[in-house]
């Protein structure tokens, strides 16, 4: 490993990481961005799906990762653009392992920053990129993993990403065009994020919407890119990983979270992060310090 790979301590701790022992440090801020600093020396992650745009940046090593049907490696210094509900993997490329940055946007915070009469999500065909508005953007959220960005810092920050992916997006998405009742869809997820700890029938949110559950699919799935369904258990299992780094047990996040019991939790969490809950806890344990 390099010595930026090996003694880089984005928890501000002043602690010599091992070559060998992978870490994970994730910081949340506000509703709807999440990042994370980590480094992983062999598997990282199986196939999973995320209901995020998942924007990264290759620190040291090759993070290696299979997407839309084909591997990637990432080296040093290029950005990684993955799309909500793409599913793709994780893995060191080299003997050195990889670390990396990645800030996760919720789908409708992109919306919210392009302009109003956007409606196809912006959709970069190529996971790897080199532009410098989303390295730095990337940089930036991550450059201080101690502390809360202010929101105004933040809202800057989706921005310029919303703007840097609209650039890059497929001509032909970018002049999709469909008729999708935005209000709706903000009154469905606030309600699906006010009722996330128990099921939620499909005729609750059609009065919701005042739109039949089809019809709802599909604006969910223009706009966020994702299902009704899915955007439901995403912010379940966000706040069982908020529990899980406060200290809660992995029984008492998922009775908390409303799922029936913790082995359904966990067959959840690794299906939609690629990583058990208790080996997400290590890995915590070894990152170090979290913000809320």
């Amino acid at each position: 490993m390099s010595d930026g790979a090996s003694t880089h301590d984005p928890c501000g701790q002043g602690l010599e990481r091992s070559c060998e022992r992978d870490w994970l440090c994730s910081a949340a801020d506000g509703a709807g961005v999440h990042r994370i600093a980590a480094f992983f020396s062999g598997e990282a992650y199986a196939p999973h799906r995320h209901d995020t745009y998942s924007i990264g940046y290759t620190l040291a090593g090759v993070q290696r990762f299979t997407y839309r049907g084909s591997r990637k490696d990432s080296t040093a210094g290029r950005a990684i653009v993955l799309h909500p509900d793409e599913l793709h993997d994780g893995e060191a490329g080299s003997d050195e392992g990889f670390r990396y940055h990645m800030v996760y946007i919720e789908p409708r915070l992109i919306q919210d920053a392009l302009p109003r009469g956007a409606t196809a999500l912006p959709f970069v065909d190529s996971a790897l990129q080199d532009d410098a508005r989303l390295i730095n953007a990337v940089e930036t959220f991550c450059s201080d993993m101690q502390s809360p960005l202010e929101p105004l810092a933040v809202d800057g920050l989706v921005s310029e990403i919303a703007y840097a992916l609209d650039d890059l997006s497929d001509a032909d998405v970018k002049a999709k065009s469909d008729t999708v009742d935005r209000p709706a869809v903000e009154r469905a997820c606030a309600y699906l994020r006010a009722n996330y700890q128990r099921v939620v029938r499909s005729d609750e949110l059609e009065q919701v919407a005042q739109h039949d559950r089809y019809t709802l699919a599909r604006y969910f799935r223009l706009l966020l890119g994702t299902s009704p369904y899915r955007y439901a258990t995403m912010r379940r299992l966000e706040h069982v990983k908020g529990e899980i780094a406060s200290g809660c047990t992995l029984a008492d996040a998922s009775a908390d979270a409303g799922f029936s019991d913790q082995a359904h939790m966990s067959r959840q969490f690794s299906k939609a992060f690629g990583i058990s809950p208790g080996r997400w806890r290590r890995l915590h344990a070894e990152g170090g310090l979290r913000v809320s």
